[in-house]
């Protein structure tokens, strides 16, 4: 018997909906806004979500939010069920990762029409997957040459050097090359009319970036830009679609690759969303701390304006440093003559995070 997890604060709504459900022989769990729907999921892992959007505590979107972002539960169909009928509302629903949407008044037979097609579809899945594992198997034991990688690909091709601030690619420019960071740091932001920018992303050396878009095949959704100089490799779309389209290690490496941006960029976001100002402060620190830390035992410093981390962390400059001088008299950080920040206690300013 499969599992169906009801979030819903309208008790009536919600006996209403679990009624149908254990009719038609589900086992129904329910809760009544995001955060208890969260530690139910956890509880007893249904194998379907549906759930209203407009909830106190936390909403419906946060509650899909929080899902994504955990392995464990990231896969887990997810169904909204609102009032709300306004097509933005519909296409925020789908875009945040929902695989289908029920609008209120509903009847009994759209309910139970939306699971049993959520379920059918699960199982195509499942069976594409089952053969595609299969035929992978049966393929590996031919001879094919796959000691090219990814992690291989880049030393086989020339380098650029980019300068402080120069622009490596730009939003709403169509992509050529994969980017493999060789030496430097780069970071990724979008920006908004008012000229304000948004930093998504964060890159060390052995990164590559730009990888979606070529997927995708769109134009770039954000700029980047090198935080200091920095030595790239330049590899031609065409020779990493080739790669992907005969190498099973490339595309597996290419897969954790998009699962691990995914997951931080939602974890970054969330942050920003719900994080108060000191959270969203220290989690812009130990970011950068764990990013760009050297492996060795050297000293590393933060090196980047208060413009720019205010960026990475979400907030107003001056709010930012206003925190930065809390953080710096709780000996937490310390800032140094030329404004580099000193990270004196990363697990003290760790655990402020979570």
């Amino acid at each position: 018997m499969k599992t169906i997890l009801v979030v819903e604060d309208n008790e009536v709504i919600r006996e209403d909906v679990a009624e149908i459900l254990s009719l038609a022989n589900y086992n129904v769990i329910s809760a009544i806004n995001g955060k208890e729907g969260i530690e139910k999921t956890y509880q007893h892992m249904p194998d379907l979500v549906v759930s209203d959007i407009a909830m106190p505590v936390l909403d419906g979107f946060g509650m899909l939010h929080v899902l994504r972002k955990d392995p464990k539960t990231e896969n887990m169909p997810f169904i909204f069920l609102t009032s709300k009928s306004d097509r933005n509302d519909f296409r925020n629903a789908m875009d945040s990762g929902a695989d289908d949407y029920i609008t209120k008044p509903f009847n009994g037979d759209e309910l139970l029409k939306a699971v049993e097609n959520r379920f059918k579809r699960i199982a195509v899945l499942k069976e594409k997957l089952s053969n595609e594992i299969k035929h992978e198997s049966e393929a590996s034991e031919l001879d094919y040459d796959l000691t090219l990688t990814l992690d291989k690909l880049p030393f086989d091709h020339d380098t650029n050097t980019y300068f402080k601030k120069q622009v490596i690619y730009k939003e709403g420019h169509i992509p050529h090359y994969l980017y493999y960071i060789n030496k430097g740091k780069v970071r990724t932001f979008k920006t908004h009319e008012d000229g304000k920018q948004l930093v998504m992303d964060l890159f060390n050396e052995g990164d590559f970036l730009g990888y979606i878009s070529l997927l995708e095949e769109s134009a770039y959704k954000e700029t980047a830009e090198a935080m200091e100089e920095t030595e790239i490799t330049l590899i031609p779309k065409k020779e990493f679609e080739d790669l992907l389209h005969r190498n099973p290690n490339a595309q597996r490496g290419l897969i954790k690759m998009l699962a691990k941006n995914i997951t931080e960029n939602e974890s970054h976001l969330l942050g920003i969303a719900y994080n108060t100002l000191r959270k969203k402060v220290a989690a812009a620190l130990t970011s950068l701390h764990n990013k760009f830390k050297p492996k060795k035992n050297e000293t590393y410093y933060i090196d980047i304006s208060r413009d720019e981390l205010a960026s990475i962390a979400g907030t107003a400059t001056e709010s930012l440093i206003r925190t930065l001088t809390e953080f710096r008299n709780e000996n937490l950080i310390d800032i140094k003559k030329d404004n580099k920040i000193e990270i004196l206690n990363p697990k003290k300013l760790g655990s402020l995070v979570r």
